[in-house]
């Protein structure tokens, strides 16, 4: 495909939890493998997944009244009033990253590695890094650190623009 034919998408990511961290990765490397020029901007909670360690991603079940996890032979609902019990948080972490490697998902810094090696761009927020007092250094090598008038450059000139 001719670069002038290369379709492009942008992706804002804004949340940092386990389970919000798939939809714009799998999107993005997903998209990538199609030859579709991929920009991601991490801002406010988004940024976590750029840090070196992930071991912090949690599920959070507030405010997430689909959640159902396969349980027992059958699909649990976790009601918004579980996650005031200590531990529960923790606990949805543990089973979501059980099912996922039984059932063989890639995990998110599996995901985000593929997304480097398919030449997506990545962009930490500048405005975000100052605003939590957060060091560009605890952030993975080889992406671009900018404000909103840096994603704008790519989100003008994108024919697919995301907010996840």
């Amino acid at each position: 495909m001719s670069e002038q034919n290369t379709k492009s998408m942008s992706i804002i990511v804004t949340k940092g939890t386990l389970d919000w961290a798939y939809p714009p990765f799998i999107l993005a490397t997903t998209a990538a493998a199609m030859d579709v020029k991929v920009t991601m901007f991490f801002t406010f909670y988004g940024l976590q997944l750029l840090k070196k360690e992930l071991d912090h991603l949690q599920i959070s079940t507030l405010g997430n009244p689909a959640m159902e996890m396969p349980m027992m032979g059958m699909h649990m609902t976790m009601p918004n009033i579980m996650s005031t019990i200590p531990g529960v948080d923790a606990a949805c972490t543990s089973m979501m990253k059980n099912l996922i490697k039984k059932k063989g998902v890639a995990s998110i810094p599996e995901l985000r590695e593929a997304a480097i090696d398919s030449d997506v761009r990545m962009i930490g927020c500048q405005m975000t890094l100052d605003l939590f007092e957060m060091d560009s250094k605890d952030l993975i090598e080889g992406i671009d650190v900018g404000g909103a008038a840096t994603y704008m450059e790519s989100a003008l000139k994108s024919d697919i623009n995301l907010y996840i």
